[in-house]
Parts: structure tokens; sequence; C-alpha cells
């Protein structure tokens, strides 16, 4: 093969067209190098499991084990890095090692593919994202509660249709999105149950014919066991990568919402919200402007990512069992959604603490027909029936002729003082759940990272070298 050519794992039939080898190559070594250090990690679980099989030395597997440490030194010193002419990270990886020791280096791919290979990195990679973001996710929503405490008691009008509707408070409005937040952190476990499974041993898809042992690779790596069904490995290719950026989506469900609210409760028109100069933006003509830039990029942001998982599913779908080439390309929407996602959760965690509010003008956006269904109410309390009143109300209100007492806001706390009303906001409750998701998350956490920790711990080298 020509020097300058890209280097690969395989054997050609024959010498490839450097245009179409260049073509499917595509810009998957861009994307891997978020991979590098997972997959490292994924060949000293792998040599563990060739270990135990009586496949390596023990001589052979503390040198093999230690170069692979030596390795993740060397990429976080950036010396370790994939090349413009390798394939893949896969082939980095292997070259760099072969480079120290040619024939340890031959022996890392033993009993597997680059397709449980490049699956298991992306599960490690997975899993850490998702505990990532479950912590990103507990801080904002913890940041909302404080939110909502501080201005708990500021009234301001709730909106159905962008139209005034009923009296509501900004604790309130805040309480929700920290709920709504909580609710998709709460499943993140049962995501995380799926993703926590090594795929390695499956190869292909259909294993090899080798005396493997899967379950101490996937001890080594902090899985919590191992895809049973080797051809499910890449029957399920796109399918976690779809159901952790739905989750993401999710999570951006709220976000938006957020954001959206902040551009429009903070223009002059409402004033309800005050953007803190630190986090506007300004005009190049007009001196006197200040943009929601942040709130209005966190927006296109989360809707983006909805096209991240739509591109994914597309991808994946409808395609025959067995591994296809078309799986290189889940990559780069499930990176750049991931991203997209941890950006977001980061940037209002630190704006939302910041915004001002003024409580002048939500209080003096109380009033009028924002009062009309309170008067239905207390008609009912009376020992009039719900419909009459409320036509009674109706017709009064349409002949101009309706007189409501003027706001009270102690009044319209108390008559709200019901579980999740203005007056009774259940923050208590809410930070219970959300200790329960730091929790989930501090000790799934601290089991991985102990794991990782301990792969990486150097071997020293055995007096006996001979196999068991």
């Amino acid at each position: 093969m020509n020097p300058a050519a890209p280097k690969t794992l395989w054997s050609p039939s024959a010498p490839p067209d450097a245009r179409a080898l260049a073509y499917t190559i595509g810009d998957d070594p861009h994307w891997d190098t978020r991979l590098l250090r997972f997959d490292v990690l994924g060949s000293l679980g792998h040599i563990v499991g060739l270990r135990r099989a009586g496949l390596l030395s023990p001589g052979d597997h503390a040198r093999l084990h230690n170069h692979l440490v030596a390795a993740l030194a060397a990429i976080e010193r950036g010396e370790l890095q994939l090349a413009p002419e390798q394939e893949d990270v896969h082939t980095a990886v292997e070259l760099w090692l072969s480079s120290r020791d040619l024939e340890l280096g031959q022996r890392l791919h033993t009993g597997r593919s680059r397709n449980d290979q490049v699956a298991c990195d992306l599960r490690l990679f997975m899993k850490d994202a998702l505990l990532g973001l479950l912590d990103l996710g507990t801080r904002l929503a913890t940041v909302l509660c404080e939110f909502a405490a501080l201005h708990e008691r500021v009234l301001w009008p709730g909106f159905t249709h962008q139209r005034r509707a009923m009296p509501s408070s900004l604790g309130l409005w805040a309480a929700a999105f920290a709920e709504g937040l909580v609710d998709t952190l709460e499943t993140g476990p049962a995501l995380l149950g799926q993703i926590d499974r090594s795929p390695l041993g499956s190869a292909a898809g259909y294993g090899v014919p080798l005396p493997l042992d899967r379950e101490a690779t996937a001890q080594a790596l902090g899985f919590a066991g191992v895809v049973q069904t080797v051809t499910a490995v890449q029957n399920g290719r796109g399918k976690l990568e779809a159901a952790l950026l739905f989750f993401c989506t999710q999570l951006g469900h709220e976000l938006s919402r957020l954001a959206s609210d902040v551009c429009l409760y903070s223009a002059e028109e409402f004033g309800f919200l005050i953007l803190p100069a630190e986090l506007a933006t300004g005009s190049s003509l007009m001196p006197h402007k200040r943009n929601p830039d942040v709130f209005e990029l966190t927006r296109a942001r989360a809707a983006a990512l909805e096209g991240d998982l739509t591109q994914l599913r597309f991808v994946a779908g409808k395609l025959t069992s067995g591994y296809h080439r078309d799986f290189q390309l889940l990559k780069e929407p499930l990176f750049r959604g991931v991203q997209r996602t941890v950006e977001m959760l980061d940037i209002l965690t630190l704006a939302i603490p910041k915004l001002g509010v003024d409580a002048e003008r939500c209080w003096a956006a109380i009033g009028g027909n924002l009062l009309v269904t309170d008067e239905v109410i207390q008609r009912v309390e009376s020992g009039e029936p719900f419909r009459s009143a409320y036509r009674a109300v109706a017709s009064e209100l349409k002949q101009g002729t309706l007189e409501t007492p003027p706001a009270c806001a102690e009044d319209l706390i108390r008559r709200r003082s019901y579980t999740g009303g203005i007056g009774n906001l259940g923050l208590g409750e809410l930070r219970r759940r959300l200790h329960g998701c730091e929790t989930v998350t501090w000790q799934a956490r601290t089991q991985f990272q102990q794991a990782l920790a301990m792969l990486q711990e150097p071997l020293p080298l055995p007096t006996d070298e001979t196999l068991p």
C-alpha cells in the first residue's frame, strides 16, 4: 500500500482507491477523538478477559497493561492523538502500542472486532456522559428551587394562549421547571441500566471461538454485566444512542420553554425579569439594546437537539440485523447532541441566579380580568352552583357591571395554599426528590470511577512467565 495512504487494521484484497477510502473514512477521525481515552480503557478491560481465559501470559498481560496505562498518560499530555493518515481511533491505539512493542501490539486485537470495540467505547462514553448530564441537571434543578424559594411570594400573571389567565407567582414558575427537570432526571437510572452492559466478546456480532471471560472484562470496566446475546450488540446499535438523545431532548424541552419565557418576560412590554448586563449582548447600531442571546441560543440549541435525535433515528432505522457501516454516522449526532445539552444545562445554571426581578412590575400586572375566576369561586363558596355563578359573572363582565375587589396578595396566596399552589409550592418534596437523584448519581459515578481507577493501576512484572 502507498505509505501516504490511510493506515488500516484490515488487509484489502486489492489496493484501495484513495478517494473511495477517504469517502468511507469520512470525518470519523474528527469525531473519534472523543473516544480515544475510552478506547484505551476498553482495551485495558479486554486484556483482563484474555488473561483470565489463558490467552495472555501473566508477563504479557502486565506489560500490555502498563503500555496501555502509559497510553492514557500520553493522551492527557497530547502525545497520543489520532493522526490524519489513521483510519480510526482503534488504529491509532494499536499502532501506538506496536511502535513500542510490536509483538504485544499485535496481540491486542485477539478475540475482538472493531465492531464490539467501538460498541464498548460508545457505552463507556454514554455512561460517562449520562452521569455528567444527571449531575448538571440536578444542579440546575437545585438552582431553580433556590430561585423559587427566593421569589416565592412575588405574584405575577399566569398565562394561557399567551393571554393573562389567573394569578401565579415567580416561585411557582421556577418550581415548575425544577419539577420538570426532576421528572426527566428520575428516568436516568433506568437508562443507565440499559447502557451499563459490556458488549466485548461479541466481536463482529457472532462471538469468537475462544473461551473468553466476558464477565471478568465487564467487571474490570465497571459495567454492571454483559450484553447477554452476542448478536444483540449490533442489533442494538443506534437504540442506546437514541435513548440517550431522547433523554437529552426531554431536558431540552424544559430548557427551551424556560428560555422562551425569559426572553418574553424580560422584554420592555412585560419588564417582569431583568437581564443582567453580563449575560446580555448589544446592537452594533442601537446603543440601547440589551439582547437575550444566551436564552435565544438555548432555545435554538434545544431545537437543533431534536434534529440530532431525528438524524440518528433515521440512520439506524430499518436496517437488517448485524453490523452495517451506516452505524459510523451515529457518532456525529450523538456527540453533538450530548455536547449541546451539557452547554445548555451549564449556561442556565450560571444565568438563572443572576436574573433580576421587578416585583412592582409583576404586581402591577395583577388585577382586572385576572381576578374574574376568583369572583366565580367566591360565589361558589357562598353556595351558588358553579355553572350558574360562571354564567352570572360572564354576563356581568360582558355588560360592564362586574366589580371585583382590589387585589390583595395575602388573600390570593392564602386561597391557594393547596399542595403545589402559590401558597404551598412543595419545595421540600422537590428537594427530597433531588437528593434522591444526587445520591443515585453519586453512587453510580463513584463505582464507575473506582473501577476505572483500579484498572489503571500499574502491574508488577511476574517472575513466572508461564501460562497457568
